[in-house]
Formats: structure tokens, C-alpha cells, sequence
């Protein structure tokens, strides 16, 4: 493995406060120094010369559907780990709402190994909370946490059953494992596939309330209170559910939340052409909503950043807007987007906001155990380098993702990964870096 030399860049590692300008030297995949000032390297170093770039730990993304076993003409872990690279992804969580469910060892155990033959992106498996994702019967959640599952969830639907929720959250704290929440009370969302108001009345669409969130989080919150399980909240849409996580955190539960790049940029406008590439799951909301979810950020009240990446075949999503599915893509302009979003916005610094896409996730989902989500000496060399000032326009037909359901289509943007490096070795460069 060729040793390598990172050269001049801008070295922000949250985990240990560092934030300066300077060299990172990688021997043999791990990390071999660190330092604000020239490293002296080995003749046979490759050189890569950072200046004016970010170095930062590999970003992670805990929340993506890469639609394998199942769903292969949306995406694969191949396609889905090449995408991860190209938006500076070392790392990304899968979903397991694949057909089947990740709900046996064997599956678990087919994610992560399939995954750590491609030499793309890390993948580790979050497995389904109960068999099939159907709510009714417990699946073997502490047999799959020692295959390798790094957190539970029934993500793209929610479990509805309080009695069966209050087990997920006692098994989940006794395996060591988080729970992540799809916060949707079914009974309120039905026939709905667009944020409940005057727009969806008069573009004739079926209504989804902010509350349908909200209650979800609130059952939860009161059920986990004697439990003490770490519970996430996937793709916070509504102001309310900020103030709900808020409230929480102040009394010392532990509970987080996460923020996606479209509910954090886009509203229900996007909506207004009947355009499917905006119907998203939970729906893309109001501009109040925007603004109160970056107040949880600023304040610390989210602590993950998190794409949602949902790949969907053109002809599905070129049904009608009922019949069409919920999802856009996401993890090839993330980047940019929370850039665009939070950075430029001044809601956060480029410091925090890598925070969130680096140790916040790891933490969470025990990554860092693994010496994921920092820049550690003799850790893992899992590192970003970002050009924060590269200017693009994004076109789907250029990703790498099989699907190309993306409302971001033909925004300019600023940022862009340079370079994203798995265990010291260079898996994906920008054509011009």
C-alpha cells in the first residue's frame, strides 16, 4: 500500500479540536502524523498537494438506502459505494427496507461482507427492528447486533404498536445498539403524500400533517424515559419535533435527530408543478420549518446530518404524483447543499458542520470504536478532502447512482470532494484535482 503525503491543506478534525493549516502523513493505510507544519515524508511518499482544500475525517452517512438484496435496478452496494466516494462518503449505514427485509444474521452478515469486498465506500448494515418491518413480532436483534448491524430500524415505516415499540427500545438498550425512528403515526398519514395545508387542498393532494411527526417522537420519548435506549429521529421535517428533541436533551435523555439537505433548502413549493423528484417521505414542509430546524442545529439540538438517499427507477417516478414513490437521491451533492444551507447561511461553521457528518454519526451508530469519524494517529487513514470552493452545477446524469431522482438538478453550487480516501488509499479523485 502506497504511503501518502497530504500536503498544505486546511486539517479540521473535530473530535480533537484541530484546526489548522498543515500535513498528514498515511503509512500503510493507517495515519502516520499530523502536523501544522511541513512533514518530512519518505522519498517513495506519494504527494498530494491540499492547498486551499479541507482535510477532514471520511464523511459518514448513517441513513441510505442502497436497495440491495431486492431493489438492484434502483441501486446496489456497488453502485451506492461508488456514489458515497464521489460525495466524499468514506462511510454510509444502510437501510433495511430492501425485499427482503434485513431482518436475519444471514443478511447482515451478506451487507457487510459483500461490502467489504468492492473497495468503495464502508457499508455497515442497520438491521429491521422487527421481522419483515411489520411491527408484530420482534426480530432477532441481538443475534444480528453481533453480525455486525450497528443500530435498528423499520425505516420507511414506523412502528405503530406501543406495546411492541416499548421492546424494540429495551432489546435495542440491552444489544448496545440505537434505535432510529421513522416518525410517521400511520392513521394520520394515509392517502397523504404531501405536507397537509392550502397548497396541497388546492393542488388536490392528499394532506400530511407536521403532528403525524411529531406524536411519534412524543409516544417515544415517554416510552424510553424508563428505558434509556439511544433513539434517533430520522429526517426531521417539522419545527415541532425540534422543539420535542430540544426538551428532551435539556432533561438529559438520550435522544438525536438529523437533518437532510431537502428539508433544509427545499418547501412544499417544489410541490407546486406536481414535479414526483419532491415528493419525499416525510414531506418537504414549510420556510418556518427550515428556519426552526437550522435553530435546532445551531443550538445543538440535531446533532447528525444525513442525505435520505432514496434511489428510484425513471419509470417509477414518472408515474403520477399519488402513485409515485417517496425519495430523492442525495449523497453525490450533500455536500454542497449543506454547505449552501448552514455554512453560507451562518447558521454553523465549516468546524460543526463537519462534526455532524463525521464524529456526531460515528458516535451514534459506535463508529468510533473503530477509530471512524476522527483523525487519529495509527487510526484508520479515512479522510475528505474537500475543495470548499468549487463551483458546479449539478446534473444527475453524471452520478454515479443508478437512479437520478434528484430535485437539485441544475443548481450551482459551491463545494465538491477532491479526493475521498478508504483505509490510505485514494478510491475516488475529482477529474481536475
Amino acid at each position: 500500500m502506497p504511503t501518502l503525503h497530504l500536503v498544505g491543506g486546511r486539517i479540521i478534525d473535530p473530535a480533537h479540536a484541530i484546526d489548522f493549516t498543515g500535513d498528514v502523513l498515511v503509512v500503510d493505510g493507517r495515519i502516520a502524523a499530523i502536523e501544522p507544519r511541513s512533514i518530512a515524508a519518505p522519498p517513495e511518499a506519494e504527494r498530494f498537494d491540499a492547498a486551499g482544500l479541507l482535510i477532514t475525517p471520511g464523511l459518514l452517512d448513517i441513513h441510505v438506502h442502497l436497495r440491495e438484496p431486492g431493489g438492484e435496478h434502483k441501486e446496489t452496494l456497488q453502485s451506492g459505494g461508488a456514489a458515497a466516494l464521489a460525495g466524499g462518503f468514506t462511510t454510509v449505514c444502510c437501510m433495511p427496507n430492501t425485499r427482503p427485509a434485513l431482518d436475519t444474521t444471514t443478511l447482515v452478515e451478506f451487507i457487510r461482507l459483500k461490502g467489504d469486498s468492492l473497495r468503495q465506500a464502508r457499508i455497515f448494515p442497520v438491521a429491521a427492528a422487527t421481522i419483515g418491518r411489520a411491527g408484530e413480532a420482534l426480530a432477532p436483534i441481538s443475534a444480528m447486533a453481533s453480525a455486525g448491524a450497528v443500530a435498528f430500524s423499520d425505516d420507511g415505516d414506523v412502528i405503530a404498536s406501543a406495546g411492541m415499540m416499548l421492546r424494540v427500545l429495551q432489546t435495542c438498550r440491552v444489544a448496545g445498539r440505537p434505535f432510529m425512528q421513522h416518525c410517521q403515526e400511520p392513521t394520520l398519514t394515509r392517502g397523504g403524500v404531501m405536507n397537509a395545508g392550502e397548497l396541497s387542498t388546492r393542488l388536490g393532494l392528499g394532506g400530511w400533517p407536521r403532528i403525524a411527526e411529531e406524536l411519534i417522537i412524543e409516544r417515544d420519548l415517554r416510552l424510553n424515559r424508563s428505558v434509556g435506549c439511544a433513539y434517533h429521529a430520522q429526517h426531521l421535517s417539522s419545527g415541532g419535533s425540534v422543539e420535542l428533541i430540544r426538551a428532551a436533551r435539556r432533561r438529559g435523555e438520550p435522544v438525536t435527530g438529523e437533518a437532510a439537505p431537502h428539508h433544509l433548502l427545499l418547501t412544499e413549493e417544489a410541490c407546486a408543478d406536481y414535479d414526483t423528484n419532491a415528493k419525499v417521505n416525510p414531506p418537504l414542509r414549510a420556510a418556518e420549518d427550515i428556519l426552526l430546524i437550522k435553530e435546532g442545529i445551531a443550538d445543538g439540538t440535531i446533532t447528525v446530518l444525513a442525505t435520505d438517499h432514496a434511489p428510484h427507477a425513471p419509470d417509477e417516478k414518472g408515474l403520477d404524483f399519488n402513485a409515485a414513490p417517496f425519495g430523492m437521491i442525495g449523497l453525490e451533492c450533500a455536500l454542497p447543499l449543506y454547505r449552501k444551507a448552514l455554512v453560507d447561511d451562518n447558521v454553523i461553521s465549516w468546524s460543526r458542520m463537519i462534526a455532524m457528518m463525521t464524529i456526531e454519526p460515528a458516535r451514534l451508530v459506535g463508529l468510533d470504536r473503530l477509530g471512524l469519524g476522527t483523525l487519529s494517529i495509527g487510526g484508520p487513514a479515512d479522510l475528505t478532502v474537500i475543495d470548499p470552493e468549487c463551483e458546479w452545477t449539478i446534473d444527475s446524469r453524471d452520478f454515479r447512482c443508478r437512479s437520478r431522482n434528484c430535485p437539485f438538478d441544475g443548481w450551482t453550487v459551491r463545494g465538491r470532494a477532491a479526493a475521498t480516501i478508504v483505509a490510505g488509499e485514494v478510491r475516488y479523485r475529482l477529474r481536475h484535482a
